[in-house]
């Protein structure tokens, strides 16, 4: 499934460290060579101050090579580098942290600046913002979150501050600190939302960003941040029902839509997997917003908007169920969707919940259309064996709502869908509803059935034309 991987596409959005993981599941899925791998990794790393890795890498790389000499003479410069920025920012570390200056701190920045200058001589904050960086580039990730959070209180400098929220962002998540991640990246949303002329992108390894439109800043600073936000979003436990109420809300589905339609298969997977939050009671005690109770509806307007920009077999399933209303197609969607989710380095860890939430809305969808459902028949279209389909759908039945109206007849392997009779004006609406269902799902099968049999006939119509010539 090598056509369907998106780690190409992802990483020039990525900061140099944060693609490192991303590599190594490559070179896990096998499908690229591990040549091909080690040496993307490689023209990464040497970019870095991690010079015994980027040497690891080489040896690999080149076996019958001799290292270069250039590295011995960078791994000098940068211990010469890093004692040098130790004792600037220790410095200044060793003001702040004294128990007397921090009683004397206040929210304004600017008198603080100025008591630390008069009373201390502390007026290089920046060692601690280049001292935090340094330690990023040779993969103390740790160490570098502390000293630019450090740096963050004191310093005034909008565009430094931009540049430490990106690297401690990136800090959080190379250590696995979810929780301090997700508000440093919602900090981060509102910081670049909230300015009228972004700043420069990202904290360290990437060019800085040319003078442009402050709007189309913007725009890149938040396709950034959205391809950053997924290593939050499908780890933190409850990532994915932010997700939506991020991706979803205007500003950022114009981002994907304009810059980056490819992250169309982490909003659909996270529509899906959010399926049970959505199905909540408004009455529950986590309240679920609307955005997030209609996500599959919105998503699939966008599927159905943006399908000539991108598709795969994620976003397919959704089109082929909910636009096609073809459920043979929505099968074979699903099981090509099963595969793509399982070597996806942000969603192989939801392949079972993704594949028990999409089975429920072909489940959904099919018993809202039919009132006698035969189990072998639906046990098919959820790619199941008819025994494992029959203990799926009782469990199904039992969890959900239907379990008030189905019944399950075991002489003749069918599900009896008793709805109780409604008031005459629901029943009205519901009726409308379910023709107008009805009346797109024919539409839908007499347009393929046309253009079948148009093709049909054309070819019959061309066939003694080709034998003349």
């Amino acid at each position: 499934m090598a056509e369907y991987d998106l780690s190409r596409t992802i990483i020039p959005y990525l900061d140099r460290h944060l693609s490192f993981p991303l590599l190594a599941h490559l070179a896990d899925s096998k499908h690229f060579s591990d040549k091909e791998v080690t040496a993307a990794q490689y023209e990464l790393a040497k970019g870095t101050n991690m010079f015994d890795y980027a040497v690891n890498l080489f040896q690999q790389l080149y076996p019958d090579q001799q290292v270069p000499g250039e590295f011995d003479e960078k791994r000098k410069n940068a211990v010469l580098t890093n004692e040098r920025l130790n004792q600037e920012a220790q410095a200044v570390l060793d003001v702040i942290e004294n128990p007397d200056v921090a009683q004397a701190l206040r929210q304004d920045k600017n008198q603080n600046l100025l008591y630390l200058k008069d009373n201390y001589n502390a007026n290089q904050i920046t060692a601690l913002y280049n001292f935090g960086q340094f330690q990023y580039s040779y993969g103390n990730y740790s160490g570098a979150a502390d000293y630019l959070y450090h740096f963050r209180v004191l310093s005034t400098d909008n565009d430094l501050n931009t540049s430490a929220h990106w690297g401690k962002l990136a800090s959080d998540i190379l250590t696995g600190n979810w929780t301090v991640a997700l508000e440093e990246l919602n900090t981060l949303r509102d910081s670049i939302d909230s300015r009228s002329a972004p700043s420069v992108l990202l904290s360290s390894g990437s060019n800085a960003a040319s003078p442009a439109e402050p709007a189309l800043m913007q725009l890149h600073s938040r396709t950034w941040l959205v391809h950053w936000s997924l290593f939050v979003y499908f780890t933190h436990p409850q990532g994915r029902t932010l997700l939506l109420e991020t991706f979803l809300s205007p500003t950022y589905l114009n981002t994907i839509q304009t810059s980056c339609p490819w992250i169309l298969r982490y909003l659909t997977t996270a529509a899906i997997l959010s399926r049970k939050a959505s199905a909540l009671p408004s009455s529950s005690s986590t309240p679920v917003s609307s955005r997030v109770r209609n996500a599959i509806r919105e998503v699939v307007k966008v599927i159905q908007t943006e399908e000539y920009q991108y598709q795969d077999p994620v976003t397919s399933f959704l089109k082929e169920l909910y636009i096609e209303f073809d459920f043979d197609a929505a099968q074979r969607e699903l099981a090509l969707a099963e595969k793509v989710v399982s070597e996806d380095f942000f969603l192989s860890e939801f392949k079972d919940e993704f594949l028990d939430n999409a089975r429920y809305l072909i489940s959904e969808a099919y018993c809202r259309i039919h009132q006698k459902i035969d189990i072998a028949d639906l046990s098919k279209r959820l790619n199941l064996s008819q025994d494992e389909g029959e203990k799926w759908i009782v469990n199904l039945i039992r969890e959900t709502r239907m379990g008030a109206d189905a019944k399950i007849d075991l002489e003749k392997n069918v599900i009896e869908i008793n709805r109780p009779p409604l008031p005459v004006y629901q029943t009205i609406i519901e009726k409308t509803r379910g023709l107008a269902l009805r009346t797109q799902a024919l539409g839908a099968a007499a347009a393929r059935s046309g253009q079948q049999s148009s093709g049909v006939a054309k070819s019959e119509a061309l066939s003694p034309t080709v034998a003349v010539k």
